[in-house]
């Protein structure tokens, strides 16, 4: 047996634009070359020809997901900023309420408010917020300053960084989803042209627009801060991904399903007598770990959970006193616009050990929304819930003012929803629950158990893990009790 004469290599490559760089590593999957040939190859022609005579062989998506791109959104809604985020395959931050004053952000105006009255009562809410959000942090960063004096071992810069956050812990239950705020992501090329195609079959003006800048920014030159601040010369940049990310387009389905399930779901939830907070009453729980149930009933449910407000527990006993008939029915409403190349919508990624319906506060849920490693299936924000009060109000005695604030905002929104659907969605504060359906395997929840309750975190989510950890103890002892999480009643309220 002959040696093998080639030298064994590991080769880092300069950055380069995005497209070429998805390009070379096709070309060099199928070909007996180096890279630095491949490289050669690429540079030599055009993104158009290689295009023309490869995309056969490698299938479009294949390519698409060897390129990565940095894209940043500003002054955007923090209601588009999570829409950005929901994609599974994502890696990004997002302006952090937790840590920064979003006072002087502004808020998003609908292009759907037209007239001056609704414009009028929309600015009225927001305002009210951000009134309140100013008035309360001056008493709650005082009485926090008095709760937990500065240790010797901590320098005032990083004590006074830490009261500031924790004020802001608080005051942030007062923000709107209208709230302005800026997200920066790095992701593949096949993931940005779902992003596109997703922004752009949405209903809401915001997102779409949304969308078709982002198509436009793959076809045009990046921003050359970075090479002007180099003293690079950035006449050569090239476009991020003109070729790969030009059929990015609307899709019917997607523009149609909800829509559909909508439609389809209403009469159901009327019927049932779960189209209001009536029919759950005494049922709703910050967190229920659902039993194993049969696949045909898990997915119709998470469709029916989708377009509705009712716990899933209920949702899955009106399912499983459905005819197989009625339950593929509603699988087929689902599927009815569905073409041969569309994937299928997330609500079908059915078939986890572990699901957990958890209804807990918008801001401390922009948090767990972060979790990739499980699928999440979020209903629509409303003021349906209530809203949860920070414990650190209450302990300060400033939880009345809150209160009153959110009380009247909940009264405004839902005057404002008989005019404005959209606008209400907007005006709706982070204090404000929202319910969201997280199916995960073992890993993942005794990691989102262990990490989320951790001292350094909100104490909203630090609740939220350390009930998974209970309900895991409840319904498996043994699984659970391996699971290393820390009680919300053990604080360090100078850690973060």
């Amino acid at each position: 047996m002959s040696s093998d004469k080639k030298a064994q290599r590991v080769i880092a490559l300069a950055p380069m634009p995005p497209e070429k760089s998805a390009y070379a590593l096709a070309r060099y999957s199928r070909s007996p070359d180096s890279i630095e040939e491949s490289l050669a190859w690429v540079h030599g022609h055009s993104s158009e020809k290689f295009w023309e005579q490869f995309y056969f062989a490698y299938g479009h998506g294949s390519i698409a997901d060897l390129g990565h791109v940095t894209i940043c959104f500003e002054n955007i809604s923090e209601l588009a900023a999570i829409r950005i985020e929901d994609e599974s395959l994502w890696d990004g931050q997002a302006k952090s309420s937790r840590y920064q004053n979003f006072e002087a952000s502004g808020c998003f105006l609908p292009s759907t408010i037209l007239d001056p009255e609704t414009e009028g009562t929309y600015n009225g809410i927001l305002n009210s917020l951000f009134n309140i959000y100013r008035e309360l942090k001056d008493p709650v960063q005082k009485f926090l300053s008095l709760r937990d004096p500065r240790p010797e071992s901590m320098s005032q810069d990083q004590y006074d960084r830490t009261i500031a956050a924790r004020t802001f812990d608080v005051t942030r239950y007062l923000l709107p989803l209208a709230a302005k705020t800026n997200v920066g992501q790095v992701v593949s090329i096949r993931t940005l042209e779902k992003q596109i195609a997703r922004l752009l079959s949405t209903q809401l003006p915001e997102l779409k627009s949304i969308g078709e800048d982002l198509k436009e920014a793959c076809a045009k030159r990046p921003s050359t801060v970075w090479a002007d601040l180099n003293q690079q010369d950035a006449g050569a940049l090239e476009p991020l991904a003109p070729t790969l990310a030009r059929y990015a387009v609307e899709s019917p389905y997607l523009s149609a399903v909800y829509r559909d399930l909508t439609r389809a779901g209403r009469r159901i939830l009327q019927d049932a007598g779960l189209d209001r907070p009536e029919g759950w009453a005494g049922r709703s729980h910050p967190v229920d770990l659902i039993e194993p149930h049969e696949p045909l009933d898990e997915l119709v449910t998470t469709l029916l959970y989708r377009v509705a407000h009712a716990p899933y527990r209920c949702l899955l006993e009106l399912v499983q006193q459905w005819s197989d008939g009625q339950k593929h029915d509603f699988i087929a409403v689902a599927l009815q616009t569905r073409g041969p190349h569309d994937e299928l919508i997330k609500e079908f990624r059915s078939g986890y050990a572990f699901i957990f319906d958890i209804l807990m506060d918008i801001g401390g849920w922009r948090d767990m929304h972060r979790h990739r490693r499980c699928q999440q299936v979020q209903q629509n924000f409303t003021t349906m819930h209530g809203y949860d009060v920070p414990p650190v109000l209450t302990e300060a005695g400033l939880d009345t003012m809150y209160r009153q604030a959110m009380d009247a905002v909940r009264d405004d929104i839902d005057k404002l929803r008989n005019t404005n659907q959209e606008g209400a969605l907007y005006a709706t504060p982070f204090g404000f629950r929202v319910r969201c359906l997280f199916k995960m395997d073992y890993a993942q929840a005794e990691y989102m158990s262990q990490l989320r309750s951790g001292v350094k975190g909100h104490w909203s989510y630090r609740t939220i893990a350390w009930l998974m950890k209970e309900k895991m103890v409840e319904r498996y002892p043994y699984l659970g009790t391996l699971i290393q999480a820390t009680p919300p009643d053990i604080e360090d309220s100078l850690k973060r």
